[in-house]
């Protein structure tokens, strides 16, 4: 139990000091709200794993006091966990029209969908949750369709943002609500949790607009085909590319799962318009002239699987890169990818294409989703909060917004920087991060959830390392004498053939350990193994520096 007496309690499972696999959580007595749930993608540490999710332990021991999961937009750092939780704990899920469509994209591929409760909000929405009273506000992000959330709570109020920026010329006309916002803070605000993404960043982020003028005139000068990559859930830079295709009486084909899905869910749902017979199928593409010809892609960040890395490195199916194309990067790498964008542009010189990259502010391809210095001070000066949390980036970020906080007022003994599963207890509105609840990752690997952990990894990295070495025994079961082999099998070690003296000599210190434990009448076969694992690794490290995994078998005939 987290919480003591009748105390507010806030605290993150994920989302601080790191960039994605957001997850906050509320709790009020018996009541715990979960906001967002999303997942991110592993480093080259983690060999294997496909996706990184909260651990959630936490609500897995409390999961009948868990209310709901609240999402403030579709975005995958808050969507993306979303099945693998659901198949722990089965809670409803409330979330704006765009972002139910893309989280039940993901629950029909995990045969989730039938059995979720969804539940459509909107900035008009008040309800209660238990002894919660929940509204929303409407923000601005790189989606459609993005809210944040004030919580009633017999504490006070509570504001999460959600991500936002303040946009206020957007492209599909979804203005901030700013005299919402101006009536939340006159309220009373007790805590206000905001996304710290852009807090190094000063002044203003531009308007998502001031793109579609550059995409145009990039349109405009193209003599051949145009593949365009950027994010799929950026659903106003699909528009904008549609309608600069329009301008230029080009036509444009799809590539990518996720890009399918999303420009289909968003036509459907009505946040995406296009004229009848615009997007045409990728097999369509080579009935029309280059000229008349735009690939929408994925793989803006250098996804090695993704359709432009596949187009780069001429290894995809259907479609390829000529030289005299144009490729448009829409995007800025995200920390961590750079080298993998890097590869990928340099790829695409190579093909002769002409290709336009780098930061959005130089091309005027790209402007951030996220707010930057003076929109954080100005979401701090319509709140108005007793105490602030900053939420959402590495810990140079949420210092950074700490700084903020204070030249806007907020006293600084009431900001808490928070790691991962720090407890902010508010009681008679005084709070207090004195506690800890379980957090950390759970590793996601095929159908597997949480079933791999460091010693898999660590066998995984050795195994990438320095291979694996098989020796395999036959022995007789009636007297132990040994009826063939040592048989060796490397993988990833050494080429057997060209190593012969080497496996000999494996095959020696095998054969000399096995006589040894026969003579002193050891007859356990994990005592076999053991001795030689230790005899041959020891022996493999002198020779060559290197320690493979050395995986005796002994076969009993």
């Amino acid at each position: 139990m987290v919480t003591k007496g009748n105390a507010l309690s806030i605290f993150a499972l994920g989302g601080v000091n790191e960039i994605g696999k957001n997850m906050y959580v509320l709790q009020y007595e018996d009541d715990i709200i979960v906001i967002d749930c999303g997942s991110k993608f592993p480093d080259e540490s983690l060999l294997g794993i496909d996706l990184i999710i909260p651990d959630i332990s936490y609500l897995l021991e409390n999961s009948d006091k868990v209310r709901a999961i609240i999402v403030t937009h579709g975005h995958e750092d808050h969507i993306g966990g979303i099945p693998y939780i659901l198949k722990q704990m089965n809670v409803p899920i409330y979330g704006t029209r765009l972002t139910l469509g893309l989280i039940e994209i993901k629950l029909k591929e995990h045969g989730l969908l039938r059995n979720t409760e969804l539940n459509p909000i909107d900035p008009e929405l008040n309800f209660t949750l238990g002894s919660i009273g929940l509204s929303f506000f409407r923000i601005n992000h790189s989606i459609p369709d993005c809210v944040g959330i004030v919580f009633d709570t017999p504490e006070g109020i509570v504001v999460h943002t959600g991500d936002f920026k303040f946009d206020l010329t957007p492209v599909n006309e979804q203005h901030p609500d700013l005299y919402r916002l101006a009536e939340i803070g006159h309220k009373g605000v007790l805590a206000l949790l905001s996304e710290s993404t852009n807090a190094e960043r000063p002044g203003f982020t531009p308007s998502e607009r001031i793109v579609g003028a550059h995409i145009e005139d990039a349109f405009t000068k193209a003599k051949q085909k145009i593949f365009i990559s950027t994010f799929a859930s950026n659903v106003h830079r699909l528009q904008q590319v549609i309608e600069a295709s329009i301008k230029t009486h080009r036509k444009v084909a799809l590539l990518g799962r996720s890009m399918v899905n999303v420009v289909s869910i968003a036509i459907e749902l009505g946040y995406l318009h296009a004229p009848e017979g615009m997007i045409i199928d990728v097999n369509e593409v080579n009935k029309y002239a280059p000229h008349e010809i735009v690939v929408l892609c994925t793989g803006s960040q250098g996804e090695p699987m993704a359709a432009l890395s596949r187009l780069a490195s001429s290894n995809h199916r259907q479609l390829e890169i000529l030289a005299g194309d144009t490729v448009i990067l829409a995007a800025t790498a995200i920390p961590g990818n750079e080298r993998n964008v890097s590869r990928i542009v340099d790829n695409l010189f190579q093909l002769k294409a002409n290709v336009i990259y780098g930061s959005g502010s130089v091309t005027g391809m790209h402007v951030s989703g996220h707010a930057s210095q003076e929109e954080m001070k100005l979401m701090l000066a319509f709140m108005k909060p007793k105490y602030f949390i900053p939420i959402h980036g590495e810990f140079r970020m949420l210092h950074q917004h700490r700084l903020l906080a204070e030249t806007m007022g907020v006293d600084k003994d009431n900001i808490f920087i928070v790691n991962n599963g720090d407890v902010v207890d508010i009681h008679n509105q005084e709070a207090r991060q004195t506690r800890k609840v379980s957090n950390g990752n759970t590793l996601v690997d095929g159908l597997g959830i949480g079933d791999v952990g460091t010693i898999v990894l660590r066998d995984r990295k050795l195994l990438s390392e320095d291979g694996i070495l098989i020796v395999v025994i036959t022995l007789n079961k009636m007297d132990g004498k040994i009826i063939s082999g040592p048989d060796v099998i490397s993988r990833g070690f050494v080429y057997v053939r060209e190593s012969e003296r080497l496996i000999d000599e494996v095959n020696a210190i095998t054969l000399k350990a096995i006589n040894q434990l026969q003579e002193n009448k050891i007859t356990q076969w994990s005592i076999y193994k053991q001795t030689i694992k230790e005899s041959v690794g020891n022996y493999l490290y002198t020779n060559t520096k290197r320690r493979p995994i050395i995986l005796p078998i002994i076969i009993e005939v």
